[in-house]
């Protein structure tokens, strides 16, 4: 059974179309256990009340962003090893090295693409298929 069919993610962004669209991607990709939230904080409780593989999460967000997502899920014992990408509009070295510092695995700058998006996941998880 491919990984991919098995994977729960979590797709985090404030914009609906940007989730549908990663939604989307994902079940290019074969992933369709999905869930979202529009926030940090409707994240933190969705990741710590259901069973997540990997956390795909914007930056810049209202009430919580994507970092201080990061530095949620890495301080809470039952959760701090999920896998997480963070999903940027810039690529901003910046930010980048914030988010090295607080244990993100990997970051994505938007737009993207199937391949570039497959690729990001497999360096966190492993191969999909």
């Amino acid at each position: 059974m491919p990984v991919a069919s098995t994977l729960k993610v979590l797709i985090v962004d404030d914009q609906n179309s940007v989730r549908q669209m990663t939604r989307m991607t994902l079940e290019e990709l074969g992933i369709s256990l999905v869930h979202e939230a529009e926030n940090g904080v409707s994240a933190f409780q969705t990741a710590t009340l259901q069973p997540i593989d990997l956390i795909i999460s914007d930056f810049n967000m209202p009430e919580m962003d994507g970092l201080g997502l990061l530095r949620a899920v890495r301080g809470h014992a039952a959760i701090r090893k999920l896998p997480f990408i963070l999903l940027t509009g810039r690529g901003d070295r910046e930010l980048v090295v914030k988010a090295a510092q607080a244990g993100v695995n990997n970051y994505l700058v938007k737009p993207f693409t199937t391949a570039i998006l497959r690729e990001k996941i497999e360096q966190v998880v492993g191969k999909l298929t």
